[in-house]
């Protein structure tokens, strides 16, 4: 399946274009499963060809990913759990993923939206929660715009430097989601710490 994603998502940016990148991150910001991790790469190997710009693929993809979680936002803002519980499968959404990003959002508050952006899973429901839980508009879109074009551009980076082996990131996908994750519980268990001996 992801060998199959990796193969749609580089034909599709290399027709499309700089659009094809935020095509694609709209899709990877709301429910479907469309990984970062297949579509940056790729965006940063074009950049080191010269077919692409750090300028170009950080707007683009930025704009996706704002355009994406707002779309997941006013979802369960306006529509809210029944209408997630009665047309999720049309989105392909798994009760149980939202469940786990309601959780964390009402564990972590607000910051939950800037953290999920480096959490698998995670990101791709925050922002439904985060609408169902009626937060700021102006805090949601802030954290959304600096966590997602952080992790997005670290992607393209990424890409850039393995150049024509960028495809090679797939294999390690998922032990750089473990890395990311337990350097986000480790600063979550020493600010704890902190707030437990005060």
């Amino acid at each position: 399946m992801f060998d199959f994603i990796f193969e749609f998502t580089k034909n599709f940016i290399s027709e499309v274009g700089y659009l094809g990148v935020c095509i694609l991150m709209i899709l990877e910001s709301m429910i479907f499963p469309v990984p970062s991790e297949a579509v940056m790469p790729f965006a940063g190997f074009l950049v080191e060809q010269n077919k692409f710009s750090w300028i170009g693929v950080f707007i683009f993809s930025t704009l996706g990913s704002i355009v994406g979680s707002g779309l997941s936002y006013f979802m369960g803002l306006y529509g809210g759990r029944p209408f997630l519980q009665k047309f999720g499968k049309y989105f392909l959404l798994d009760e149980e993923h939202l469940k786990i990003s309601e959780n964390f959002f009402e564990k972590y508050g607000d910051k939950a939206i800037l953290i999920s952006r480096f959490i698998p899973v995670v990101r791709h429901f925050i922002s439904i929660p985060a609408g169902i839980c009626n937060m700021s508009k102006r805090k949601f879109f802030i954290y959304t715009l600096i966590g997602a074009s952080s992790w997005n551009m670290f992607l393209a980076w990424v890409g850039f430097l393995l150049a024509e082996n960028w495809h090679i990131i797939k294999k390690y996908t998922h032990y750089l989601d473990y890395v990311v994750v337990a350097i986000l519980v480790f600063f979550i268990a020493k600010y704890i710490y902190k707030k437990l001996k005060q």
